[in-house]
């Protein structure tokens, strides 16, 4: 057990990364109670409309959809760290102004609507950024473990967030959880200043004078030629714009189906981060590049567990069916970034991962609105579950195509344990790779 848990927590003993990590603990924390609060005062100031808490949500991330290919660009000819601290700079200012706005009494839909959009320019600025400061902070070797540390980081703030804010709003209303939860955002500003510069890891990057030439395009070419890195991508584009919505369904699913209060979504909301935690914990320990099946295999997991929780009849059903369902989500997403981190070249990875952002939540100014409208017409069940058999028909039709490319067979073995296996092709007997 004690190798077990050094193993899991390698990337700790980085001091730089500890500092990273602990910033973005705290931040991540008061940044899913503000979430949680925005959409309960969504609902409040809109008379119950998850089409307003759709469009809330899409202005998030509408930014992330028009800046981040441009953020990546940033992030392969500048400084990064600097870039992180204007950038969660401006993130904190405009918490704080909107904290001010909802403590006043004064704050009204239209504040919401302006105060999403603004967050979500900073946050285009800053997610691919920090998605490839990463390597810097531990090197190659630790960087498997590092972003599973990460992912489990930003689900461990899923689940204390959101059972935090639950109770904080009904004991003292959006207003201190929104002002509480904008000072926590000064704590990655504080990590990111003590960091070691000279214990940055960054030998791999090209020299100063040959970053000023990265280009965009060059970026999207890159990736055009690599099918590694588009199977994954293409999937979390499609399965992230359909399935990633939980947080419209499940504040929709507490309120106008199982007619519950912010006490009740926020149970929804931890059971969901549980399953996320384990998920992300689950790769911890991976030390190699994750295979395409591996990736493929989450993605099937993910829909058909999405798939469940909207067909779910009961409360206590759709508790328990969220845990399974937020381990595949994470364990999908986490095993498909580090596909795409763990294959790309150190001059393309700003480039890289902004695009991988642009998949992972670019898509939800899109996905948004279109669930929230599904939610409100035909039940936030139903935009629960008809995601989860989108996503699915999704990961069988990448499964088949990759079979199909590659030669392969997939085979399920009964004994011991039933499991499905990948046979290569041109081998009589070969190793097979568990899905």
């Amino acid at each position: 057990m004690r190798a077990k848990l050094s193993s899991t927590f390698q990337s700790l003993t980085v001091r730089n990364y500890r500092l990273f990590a602990i910033g973005q603990l705290i931040k991540l924390i008061g940044v899913w109670v503000m979430f949680i609060a925005q959409d309960w005062l969504v609902l409040e100031l809109s008379g119950d409309s998850a089409t307003a808490l759709g469009v809330v949500v899409a202005l998030q991330f509408t930014p992330v959809l028009l800046l981040t290919l441009l953020s990546g660009r940033l992030a392969d000819r500048y400084d990064k760290r600097m870039l992180l601290l204007v950038a969660n700079a401006t993130w904190t200012v405009l918490a704080l102004a909107m904290s001010l706005l909802v403590v006043t009494g004064v704050v009204q839909l239209w504040h919401v609507f302006v105060f999403a959009g603004l967050l979500g320019v900073a946050n285009a600025v800053e997610t691919p950024v920090r998605q490839a400061f990463v390597s810097e902070l531990v090197g190659t070797t630790l960087l498997p473990n590092a972003l599973a540390l990460s992912s489990a980081t930003f689900n461990s703030a899923r689940v204390l967030g959101p059972a935090l804010a639950g109770v904080a709003i009904a004991v003292f209303d959006v207003g201190p959880v929104f002002l509480v939860s904008a000072l926590a955002t000064v704590a990655p500003l504080v990590g990111l200043l003590r960091m070691r510069a000279a214990e940055l890891h960054r030998a791999d990057l090209p020299p100063i004078g040959e970053r000023e030439t990265a280009k965009v395009v060059d970026g999207l070419r890159y990736v055009a030629r690599r099918p590694d890195l588009l199977l994954p991508m293409a999937l979390m584009s499609i399965i992230g714009m359909v399935l990633f919505n939980f947080q419209i369904t499940l504040a929709a699913l507490a309120k106008t189906v199982f007619n519950t209060g912010a006490a009740t979504f926020g149970v929804f909301t931890t059971m969901l981060a549980l399953g996320s935690l384990a998920g992300a914990l689950a790769g911890s320990t991976r030390r190699e590049r994750p295979s395409v099946w591996l990736v493929l295999g989450a993605a099937v997991g993910c829909a058909v567990f999405g798939t469940l929780v909207g067909l779910a009849p009961t409360y206590w059903l759709v508790v328990l069916l969220l845990l399974p369902a937020g381990f595949f989500m994470i364990f999908f997403a986490q095993a498909s970034n580090q596909r795409v981190q763990l294959g790309v070249d150190a001059a393309f990875r700003g480039r890289v991962m902004a695009l991988w952002v642009l998949v992972f939540l670019g898509t939800n100014p899109v996905g948004a609105p279109l669930i929230g409208w599904v939610a409100e017409t035909y039940g936030a069940a139903a935009s629960i579950w008809l995601g989860g058999l989108i996503s699915l028909a999704v990961a069988l039709l990448a499964l088949a195509w990759q079979l199909h490319r590659t030669g392969a067979r997939l085979r399920l073995r009964i004994r011991p344990l039933p499991a499905f296996y990948v046979v290569p092709a041109a081998k009589s007997e070969p190793a097979v790779t568990p899905v």
